[in-house]
């Protein structure tokens, strides 16, 4: 069997004595893994780092094979990545959320995501925003994605303040009102549509991305971390972390 493809390094493991076992998120064919030959040779190493794009052909006599793969470089960003703490953590972030779906399993909107979180990891204004929709992306490709078009109550797609806890619904500014310490900030950066206030175009605000990694983070710990017995992510917190010791954030 053989494909040939395009994804992102998030991982790598020594496999015998030359080579490694890389783990990517492909355009097509979902988080895979496979050896490359050869891989801790003075050639491949530079390019074989964690946060760099890659070609691939993988090679394998059965599907259920764990396979080899023929790699090319596409995009060199691990440097800048090693460069910078924000980047670091951030990259180990997408790594943890893209391990929590099936292998193999093709998810091409978050591979999208995770290119463009990637070539602006160690930008403090531009990873941040990002990183919340890869967030928000994760929780819909596992089943637990938001509706944030459309009021719970009234149906309405304008004034769209807050979101339920317990539901994942936008609540309008009005209906709101009477409950807003109860309910988690929508800001409007999250917002689309016809619907979407003025100016949800314009870079986020600090305060708004907060909001959104708050958002986030609740549906992230009720629906995804705690039933798997995991009631916190150490890679969300460092991340979060690093993101409130950045200065130009």
């Amino acid at each position: 069997m053989e494909w040939r493809d395009e994804g992102i390094i998030i991982g790598l493991k020594r496999h015998g004595e030359t080579s490694v076992i890389v783990e990517a998120m492909t355009q097509a064919h979902g988080r895979h893994m496979g050896v490359v030959k050869g891989g801790r040779s003075r050639r491949m190493q530079p390019f074989l780092q964690a946060g760099n794009s890659i070609g691939i052909v993988w090679r394998a006599r059965l599907e259920e094979h764990l396979g080899i793969y023929a790699v090319e470089p596409l995009r060199e960003r691990a440097g800048e990545i090693m460069d910078s703490g924000l980047a670091l953590a951030g990259l180990n972030l997408i790594g943890e959320w893209l391990r929590l779906l099936p292998e193999r399993d093709s998810h091409t909107n978050l591979w999208a995501l995770a290119e463009a979180l990637a070539d602006n990891l160690s930008d403090p204004h531009r990873a941040p925003p990002l990183m919340v929709r890869f967030e928000l992306t994760v929780l819909t490709e596992l089943g637990f994605g938001l509706d944030l078009e459309h009021c719970a109550k009234t149906g309405q797609t304008h004034d769209l303040d807050w979101v339920s806890p317990r539901t994942g619904r936008a609540v309008s500014r009005e209906a709101g009102a009477p409950y807003a310490e109860r309910l988690l900030m929508l800001p409007p950066f999250l917002q689309s549509g016809e619907g979407a206030p003025h100016g949800a175009n314009a870079p986020p605000s600090r305060d708004d991305v907060l909001s959104g990694f708050r958002l986030t983070g609740h549906f992230m710990a009720r629906d995804v971390l705690n039933p798997r017995g995991a009631p916190d992510s150490e890679a969300r917190r460092a991340y979060l972390a690093r993101l409130a010791a950045a200065p130009e954030f």
